[in-house]
């Protein structure tokens, strides 16, 4: 690949530390995201994956290193879909008002969303399959149906990266399969996808990159990590669980 061909690079992570009140729970952490890529994050409990994704939506600062962010990624370019809690799973809005919410980064000062964010919002809706759910309440959607819903509104937010943070949680296994196949998707139409995961055998098939953290720590292509000592490891453990 030539140096035009060379895709951008939206983040470049820097021998980063990451932790609470100067207590470090993860260091020298450094990886790169190209525009287009698929980096699914795996690890034990408690590695760090969590924070690792505060700390790329700016929401905390590292303890060491620094993230260099593209000129072009900015705050409007990323959409975040956070863990659901019980609280959120029961919200009394419709679909509809739950995805446009996603524009409001985008309002500035104005307090009316305007033709362009209802537009943005339909189009979200189209992508996901939910255009039929737009006026029902939130709270009477199903797992399913509910993480589409997310995804509809970080996608209004979103121009470049979406960030996951473990989408398919509680969801069967048919639907998880549904919701991984439209991520794939949102990924194969040019956004990028950082996605924590805890299903090490999907994020081998599904991601260009793996970033594995926890006690050693791996960054490479899924490939390179499959045949990794890590990712033997990790995989077959993976495997004899579902035995």
């Amino acid at each position: 690949m030539n140096k035009k061909e060379e895709k951008e690079v939206l983040l470049d992570v820097q021998d980063v530390s990451l932790g609470y009140e100067g207590s470090s729970i993860l260091e020298h952490l450094s990886f790169t995201v190209h525009a287009g890529d698929f980096l699914c994050i795996v690890g034990e409990n408690g590695s760090g994956k969590t924070t690792l994704m505060k700390t790329l939506l700016k929401l905390q600062e590292p303890l060491a290193g620094k993230i260099v962010r593209s000129d072009t990624l900015k705050g409007a370019s990323i959409g975040y879909l956070p863990q659901q809690t019980v609280i959120q799973r029961d919200f009394p809005a419709s679909v509809y008002e739950i995805v446009l919410s996603g524009c409001l980064c985008r309002m500035g000062r104005s307090v009316f969303y305007r033709k362009e964010d209802r537009e943005r919002a339909d189009a979200a809706m189209e992508r996901l399959g939910i255009t039929h759910l737009k006026d029902t309440c939130y709270r009477v959607l199903s797992g399913g149906q509910q993480q589409r819903v997310l995804l509809a509104r970080a996608l209004c937010a979103a121009e470049e990266v979406l960030l996951l943070d473990e989408p398919v949680t509680g969801l069967d296994p048919r639907v998880s399969a549904e919701l991984y196949a439209l991520i794939r998707q949102l990924n194969a139409g040019g956004i990028t996808i950082l996605m924590i995961s805890h299903d090490i055998a999907s994020a081998v098939r599904d991601a260009s990159h793996i970033l594995h953290i926890g006690q050693k720590v791996f960054f490479g292509t899924a490939e390179e990590y499959r045949t990794s000592r890590i990712g033997r490891y990790f995989l077959e453990a993976e495997g004899s669980e579902e035995e």
